[in-house]
């Protein structure tokens, strides 16, 4: 009778010391977008890489619009960090007033730009730009005139810049090279476009299945198609203009009670651990040199000759005009 005591103590006592650990192991929640945390994508990986070291939970919460979410929470939200908002949506991130300065040591930066941003931290980049079977279209645009001169019936698919990233890169990308000029090059767009999608996604697989030409998607898409299917068909159309790049960043939220640890995760993120993950699940170029450890298929890729961009301030406050301009010039 004693012993069975002694067990059931013991037992006990088991399951309160592993209680107690479990209420002591802290978790870091962070919001991003789906394809992050599907499984294919780099969440799950960088979620195992980051346990390892951390002796902490990360917890990914997919989440359509993380920006809008976190505003609808204000300061209750559970989220300590927000992953997957870019360049261009920045500007109005930063003027919610919801995040804080981070001390992530970003000396290692390997961009094509300088970065000063003292909220945001880069984590992978590309460029926007128009891809394309070279089996089927041996001789592609050069240019958005030169796409506007060919016969009505080349398509190209795009996206909602109201709703998809791509699709505003699209527009930012239209704007930066043309400004003033920007809603005569879509006009002269217009009669290329075989639809306007709500996500990447659609787009993409139309394209996929021989439905246009072209698809609006980053010069990063065709190493994708080569490391993942060995297909080496597929080309980023080079525009004599430039090529808009896009940024996505990580940004810690002032009501945070883990910035410690949020300092810690943004510091793995741009570690060559972590950014050796980003390429081949994400398919974007890391913020870091890798060295060998970026798959050829990726530095096979030309380079824009010349990148464009527009400051956040103008982004900002033009944004919504600049939407409206386009959608009214292909309606």
């Amino acid at each position: 009778m004693f012993g069975s005591a002694r067990l059931a103590l013991a037992v006990l006592a088991t399951f309160a010391a592993s209680a107690a650990s479990a209420q002591d192991t802290p978790t870091l929640t962070v919001y991003t977008y789906d394809s992050f945390t599907a499984e294919w994508g780099p969440g799950p990986q960088l979620k195992a890489g980051f346990e390892a070291q951390c002796g902490c939970v990360l917890d990914f919460v997919a989440t359509e619009l993380p920006l809008r979410r976190v505003q609808l929470e204000g300061e209750t939200t559970p989220a300590d960090i927000v992953l997957g908002l870019d360049t261009a949506t920045a500007g109005q991130a930063r003027a919610t007033g919801l995040f804080a300065d981070h001390t992530t040591d970003l000396s290692a930066l390997a961009l094509p730009f300088a970065w000063t941003d003292k909220q945001f931290v880069p984590f992978d980049y590309g460029y926007f730009s128009y891809v394309y079977d070279a089996d089927l279209v041996p001789n592609p645009p050069k240019s958005f005139e030169e796409l506007i001169a060919l016969p009505d019936d080349f398509k190209i698919v795009i996206q909602d810049p109201r709703s998809d990233t791509p699709g505003l890169g699209h527009l930012l990308w239209i704007k930066a090279a043309y400004g003033d000029r920007a809603a005569e090059i879509w006009a002269g767009l217009a009669p290329h476009i075989l639809t306007v999608t709500r996500g990447w996604s659609e787009a993409y697989s139309l394209f996929l299945e021989g439905e246009a030409d072209m698809a609006m998607s980053y010069t990063t898409s065709p190493a994708y198609h080569a490391v993942s299917e060995g297909d080496d068909s597929f080309r980023a159309a080079l525009f004599e203009e430039g090529h808009f790049a896009q940024v996505e960043v990580a940004g810690i939220l002032a009501s945070s009670q883990k910035k410690q640890l949020a300092e810690e995760f943004l510091t793995y993120l741009v570690s060559p651990e972590a950014q050796a993950i980003l390429p081949v699940t994400n398919w974007m170029y890391p913020v870091i040199e890798l060295g060998d450890a970026l798959p050829a298929a990726f530095t096979a890729q030309p380079q824009p000759a010349k990148v464009l961009s527009l400051d956040e301030a103008t982004i900002t406050a033009n944004q919504a005009a600049w939407i409206e301009e386009a959608l009214a010039a292909i309606r």
